[in-house]
């Protein structure tokens, strides 16, 4: 519900804000209106030899991207939008415009001032209006090569994760999908990937480093018990396989035709991710409906896709039931009830479990400092204390 005008007003469409502003290829760094969108950033971008990596599985505007602090699949490598926005343009509530960094100010770091960047990224809009965001910019690496492996149980499959994660190895994707996801992606995607608890990986780098981080990655796949890698090394190889990942969400659809998915996300320590997976898919079992769960769990990250009869309000009930003990659970280990997804309207309850009401007296202190009469997205993140 984030953009949903809940109390009445007005949309603003800033679409037609769709220049490139600007490119520094030296200092890897560029800056855009908040109607470019990714894939037309790294576009501009191919003949420099860099590009944007943040990749929320949508080709979504970066504006965007910075106000819900978007990530990813290749956030485990890169970060999220909080680490890659050097910074922005806001106009308040007040029509003034404030440069969170300073205007134009570009340093890959500083010790200024209060970090107003980071206060902006994943404020959802409820703070002020986003109208440019200078981003950081990476080189194209040399060598990048994908693989999925199959395990033999859901415990096999994210301890490997896990331990990737602990071996230092520097991978750029870690993505998991169960069984009901790998099915779905099968039929809608025509592949013949084993039925089974499943890891999707990307190693990228130079040719040798490749090598040797897909070596270790394979001893710890075999040591748990995974099957043969199956390798795409070349652009179209590495495409379909990943457009078979991002379109798990769409697979799901089609295991119930007409059905509405209602999605949900938890981010947790990634000692703790095992334990709280495996609970999770033991719980939604019981479901009455299917389900898939899809994890970014390189960084602790996963959601699950509940898909409902949107008119039946008993479904709706019993899946936010399952995202309310997902959230809990997650709470109770050290997490968070979102690691990507944002508050919106739908978790703001569960604020209140994750931060203690002092601070959340000090979040409403930053709403009312640059949004006094609460005129940009009310009724959003934050509870009513």
């Amino acid at each position: 519900g984030g953009v949903c005008a809940t109390q009445g007003g007005i949309h603003i469409n800033l679409t037609k804000m769709d220049r490139i502003l600007e490119v520094n290829a030296a200092d890897f760094d560029a800056c855009v209106e908040p109607g470019v969108r990714r894939k037309q950033l790294n576009e501009h971008l191919r003949a420099t030899g860099l590009h944007f990596p943040i990749d929320p599985g949508a080709d979504a505007s970066l504006c965007g991207m910075a106000s819900t602090n978007a990530s990813g699949t290749n956030a485990v490598r890169y970060g999220t939008m909080r680490e890659n926005v050097l910074n922005l343009e806001v106009v308040l509530a007040d029509g003034e415009v404030v440069h969170t960094a300073g205007k134009r100010r570009r340093a890959r770091k500083s010790s200024a001032g209060y970090n107003l960047t980071n206060i902006f990224v994943g404020s959802e809009g409820t703070l002020g209006i986003i109208t440019s965001t200078s981003l950081r910019l990476y080189g194209i690496p040399e060598k990048v090569t994908s693989a999925v492996v199959s395990f033999p149980s859901i415990k096999a499959a994210v301890d490997t994760c896990v331990q990737i994660i602990q071996a230092g190895i520097p991978i750029a994707r870690l993505e998991y999908l169960d069984e009901n996801g790998i099915k779905s992606v099968n039929s809608y995607s025509g592949l013949s990937y084993a039925v089974a608890p499943t890891v999707f990986l990307e190693f990228e780098g130079s040719e040798s480093s490749v090598q040797e981080q897909s070596d270790i990655a394979g001893e710890l796949a075999q040591q748990n018990g995974g099957g043969d890698y199956q390798w795409a090394s070349n652009a179209e190889e590495r495409a379909k396989l990943w457009s078979a990942r991002h379109n798990a969400f769409y697979a799901g659809l089609a295991l119930r035709p007409g059905s509405k998915a209602l999605i949900t996300d938890v981010c947790v320590p990634v000692s703790e991710l095992t334990d709280v997976l495996v609970e999770t898919q033991e719980d939604i079992k019981t479901a009455s409906f299917p389900n898939v769960v899809i994890g970014h769990v390189g960084d602790g990250n996963f959601h699950v896709a509940f898909m409902i009869d949107q008119d039946s309000k008993a479904e709706a009930d019993e899946a936010k039931a399952f995202a309310l003990r997902m959230a809990r659970r997650a709470l109770a280990c050290g997490g968070t009830c979102t690691g990507e997804h944002g508050i919106g309207m739908g978790k703001i309850d569960l604020l209140r479990e994750e931060f203690s009401e002092e601070t959340l007296r000090a979040m409403w202190s930053v709403k009312n400092a640059f949004d006094p009469n609460n005129l940009m997205n009310p009724g959003k993140v934050l509870p009513e204390l």
